[in-house]
């Protein structure tokens, strides 16, 4: 029986992005001015926020790889077959699947669109060792360029649709904010607290952004000694008062 290594799975109709077509491609015209100033010819991002940047694809890994390849006309997103066709619904142009079926078929995916013996820019403070070796033994590149540095650089400058979200998340934690302020009281637990500014802050972005992926939206509230490290996570402490309260 054969068994494909990759396929494309176009199931459904494109969803919408955080952001514009138009705001990606932007985007990708930075990436491609950055790829011919250093003499690259295509790119494999692999990390959730390189990713998400150029394609509006956040991907969730648990234990697969994922990446983007980017080329002078090209943008595809490789994915894990466990996702489905959720990946090209959410990413600004193509995607490719890749199966468990063989091991390696990510960088054969890769390899697909790549081709061998280019110029290849990776993001040297997100490939692991591991990955990196598979990257040079399946791609073949004639030079790796570590581009993780001048993305970081383009991300920097943030357009107008960018600020206007980040003046939105804001606005989602004054939501939170106030509801976190209402449920504290003597008695009341770290966790109750949390669960009140959570809910309050999820039940209004599902109002502003009806289109999103909803995910990751958290409250870390301490209390008492619990605030003597800024990541600790939330408890079922009591409050007491004349706690010292840290909120996050």
């Amino acid at each position: 029986m054969s068994r494909p290594q990759f396929y494309e799975n176009h199931n459904g109709e494109k969803a919408a992005l955080q952001f514009s077509i138009a705001e990606y491609d932007e985007r990708l015209m930075g990436l491609r001015a950055i790829m011919d100033a250093n003499g690259v010819s295509v790119v494999v991002l692999t990390s959730m926020h390189n990713i998400a940047y150029y394609s509006g694809f956040l991907y969730c890994a648990f234990g697969r790889a994922y990446g983007l390849v980017v080329s002078a006309d090209r943008s595809v997103v490789i994915s894990a077959g466990i996702d489905a066709g959720q990946p090209w619904r959410r990413c600004a142009h193509e995607a490719l699947t890749y199966t468990d079926w063989e091991r390696g078929n990510y960088w054969r995916a890769i390899k697909h669109i790549t081709g061998e013996g280019r110029v290849v820019g990776y993001e040297g403070d997100h490939l692991t060792l591991t990955q990196r070796d598979q990257m040079e033994d399946v791609l073949n590149p004639v030079v790796s360029v570590d581009i993780a540095p001048a993305t970081m650089r383009q991300r920097l400058f943030k357009s107008d649709a960018e600020r206007a979200l980040i003046r939105a998340g804001a606005a989602t934690a004054d939501v939170g904010g106030y509801a976190i302020r209402d449920a504290v009281g003597v008695g009341a637990r770290e966790i109750d607290v949390a669960m009140a500014g959570r809910n309050a802050m999820e039940l209004h972005i599902a109002r502003e952004f009806p289109d999103a992926e909803y995910r990751d939206t958290w409250v870390w509230f301490q209390s008492g000694l619990n605030t003597d490290g800024a990541h600790n996570p939330v408890t079922a402490r009591a409050l007491r008062r004349g706690d010292i309260l840290a909120l996050n």
